[in-house]
């Protein structure tokens, strides 16, 4: 295995004494012919099985649960969507910068995998980072970023964790952003993520040069008013990409709703003329599953089946005979 040395962030130096390595083209990780790391992941496992993974966006517990009873097998919760309400038990979460150099990105990564989730995005913005699809990005070095990818990597060992590594690059330029993007992606594939997410391309001809130009499993986000034309599933496999984010289409949904609801009582004062508009409280309590709670609650609040006896043992304190 090739190893190279790289530059660390000043702090970083102050942390650590010894050096940080990236690895070369020659130390990536092996992959199959359908370009997913050989190393399985239930991330990885899912694009197998269907080609072409749909992500919905959820932002809290509640929008969670709705996304899987609709069906979906996999879930992403959005940085920026989480930031307008509460986090979720996620699947996959946005871990931003991951909270600082590469030491403090080994706690997030280690944090996130002892919470459950099941993988990461790690992204090479500068902090305070702006979302997505914003104006007036900055990125640090790739080499920098790189070395927090391969951190990433060294924390999750054998851990059911499918990291993904982002690039913002193709914001920060017009004429040269997307050239620099495509670089970016493919030296964070060397330095051990598992797909690469180049952020906010402008067209389809700019999808299609990432599909055929960057390394192995790329990811895709769609954006309802983004820079990103809108593709289903199937067209985004068709331009080379296997994972398909929709990160806030719950969050603008719920909020159209939310705002629908209160602009009623605002003007009516009542909900009573616009209820097809609202889940009722017995399908919501259905949705939720507190019925079963209830019947659960109630069979243990009565003890045993009618006719049966309850036998408690105590033990006495012993007192010693006069």
């Amino acid at each position: 295995m090739t190893l190279k040395q790289t530059s660390l962030p000043h702090s970083a130096r102050q942390c650590t004494a010894r050096p940080t390595f990236i690895c070369s083209s020659s130390s990536a990780p092996s992959t199959g012919s359908n370009g997913l790391n050989k190393r399985q992941t239930t991330i990885g496992r899912l694009i197998e099985e269907q080609g072409v993974l749909l992500m919905p966006g959820c932002y809290d517990a509640l929008s969670a649960k709705m996304l899987a009873k609709a069906g979906h097998k996999s879930a992403f919760v959005s940085g920026y969507a989480v930031s307008a309400s509460l986090l979720a038990y996620p699947v996959i979460v946005d871990a931003d910068t991951g909270g600082g150099n590469v030491l403090n990105v080994q706690r997030t990564v280690r944090q996130l995998i002892a919470a459950g989730c099941k993988g990461c995005f790690l992204e090479d913005q500068q902090w305070p980072k702006r979302m997505g699809h914003m104006r007036n990005k900055e990125i640090i070095g790739m080499d920098d970023f790189a070395a927090k990818v391969y951190a990433a990597r060294d924390a999750i060992g054998d851990s059911d964790f499918f990291l993904v590594a982002r690039t913002d690059a193709r914001g920060t330029s017009a004429k040269y952003g997307l050239e620099d993007a495509i670089t970016r992606a493919n030296l964070y594939m060397d330095a051990g993520a598992d797909a690469s997410f180049v952020e906010a391309p402008r067209s389809d001809e700019e999808l299609a040069q990432i599909g055929a130009q960057t390394k192995g499993p790329r990811v895709c986000n769609m954006l309802e008013g983004g820079v990103t034309p809108l593709h289903t599933p199937e067209e985004l496999q068709a331009m080379g990409f296997h994972l398909v984010v929709y990160p806030l289409a719950g969050l603008y949904s719920a909020t159209r709703a939310l705002l629908d609801a209160y602009g009623t009582l605002a003007s009516e004062g009542t909900t009573r003329g616009d209820l097809s508009k609202l889940a009722h409280f017995s399908e919501f309590n259905e949705l939720i599953g507190l019925e079963a709670r209830i019947a659960k609650e109630e069979a243990l609040t009565k003890g045993p089946a009618s006719g049966a006896k309850l036998h408690v043992k105590v033990r006495a304190t012993l007192k010693p005979i006069a």
